[in-house]
């Protein structure tokens, strides 16, 4: 599957401020134009509304990220599919399954997401909301000084 480029350049490598991530994401969704722009666009949201305290990064030359004491997840956008991978994937549990890709690893799960295809909302939700724990419970406590 070919990766959908982006025309924004300015932060093609490395981290990004959060708001300038989020003008990169939005750029995105704008430039895909078509099914794929619009899932992004509602995933997006359904992350936000999971997580208001996500931070958006922009990674990997052009990849949506989105963290919250680590990362949650990534939208990347394909020819035919959105994927959705989290990171630590595996850990999680999935009651509904909507895990469908990258099964076979010991870490990351995806969820990919073809044309014409419905989301099921609450199930996400729950999955955003299980990562944060997740990261926050592996997060290292601060370092005292002396």
């Amino acid at each position: 599957m070919k990766k959908a480029t982006t025309a924004t350049k300015s932060a093609a490598n490395g981290t990004t401020d959060g708001g300038s991530a989020s003008r990169l994401i939005d750029g995105r969704i704008k430039e895909l134009g078509d099914w794929r722009g619009e899932m992004l666009g509602r995933i997006r949201a359904l992350i936000k509304e999971a997580d208001p305290d996500v931070v958006e990064e922009w990674k990997w030359r052009g990849v949506p990220v989105w963290e919250h004491d680590g990362i949650i997840c990534t939208g990347e956008t394909y020819k035919a599919v959105v994927k959705l991978t989290f990171a630590k994937g595996a850990a999680l549990d999935d009651p509904v399954g909507l895990f469908n890709s990258s099964l076979d690893g010991n870490v990351r799960r995806a969820i990919d997401i073809r044309e014409g295809e419905k989301v099921n909302e609450k199930a996400l939700k729950a999955l955003i909301r299980a990562a944060v724990e997740l990261n926050a419970s592996k997060k290292k406590p601060a370092k005292r000084s002396a």
